[in-house]
């Protein structure tokens, strides 16, 4: 096995200056976004999204960014799978996308909002059947016996809902993140990364550099 401490990376491919910067978050990001949006970048839109229970112990995982605007960032989930859980006991959380070919990070901190019901039913009808079917058949982060019980409740919800377009359960839906908090990262030579922090204030955003 390969010594991990003799990794290296060096990173010399952009710079981030305040300069160059938009002074709005929001239209920064969508130009990171737009830089990475090409088909054969398939995970382009992942992000990490961090939580934190009732006694602060931190969880992550990474989901899908389905949209975004100035009013957040969206994604869908189970309302009673862990995530679910400890946001509606701690609703702030943070998000982390990584873009190596890049060599790129944007940080975002903030407070998470549910969708409302006819937007959580606008998006479940553009899934796939597929997609709608294990949103009724998974019980997400409950412990479950083996894969078999999963496909046996697959295949009891696919004969239950048919080949028709089904209802959105209650328990599944979509989530906003309203942030107040942005960091973009640029690596840099030397370890002498660009860190560019965006923090919401009474008057609007301010931005600042930080040390890498």
């Amino acid at each position: 096995m390969q010594k991990l401490h003799h990794i290296r990376k060096d990173y010399t491919l952009m710079e981030l200056t305040e300069a160059d910067i938009d002074k709005d978050p929001f239209k920064q990001f969508s130009i990171w976004l737009d830089d990475v949006l090409h088909p054969e970048n398939l995970y382009s839109t992942a992000m990490v999204l961090s939580t934190v229970s009732e006694e602060c112990r931190p969880s992550s995982r990474v989901v899908l960014l389905k949209d975004f605007s100035e009013q957040g960032f969206e994604f869908f989930s189970n309302y009673q799978s862990k995530k679910g859980k400890h946001l509606d006991k701690q609703a702030f959380a943070s998000l982390l996308f990584f873009w190596p070919q890049l060599e790129r990070q944007v940080r975002i901190e903030g407070k998470v909002v549910r969708l409302n019901s006819k937007e959580s039913d606008k998006y479940f009808l553009k899934r796939p059947l597929e997609s709608q079917i294990s949103a009724w058949a998974s019980p997400q982060s409950s412990i479950i016996t083996n894969r078999d019980n999963l496909m046996d409740w697959y295949k009891e919800f696919e004969s239950i809902l048919g080949s028709d377009t089904p209802k959105r359960p209650s328990h599944w839906g979509g989530y906003r993140l309203v942030p107040d908090l942005f960091e973009f990262w640029q690596g840099r030579e030397y370890r002498l990364h660009d860190r560019i922090e965006y923090v919401k204030e009474e008057d609007g955003w301010q931005f600042h550099r930080l040390a890498p």
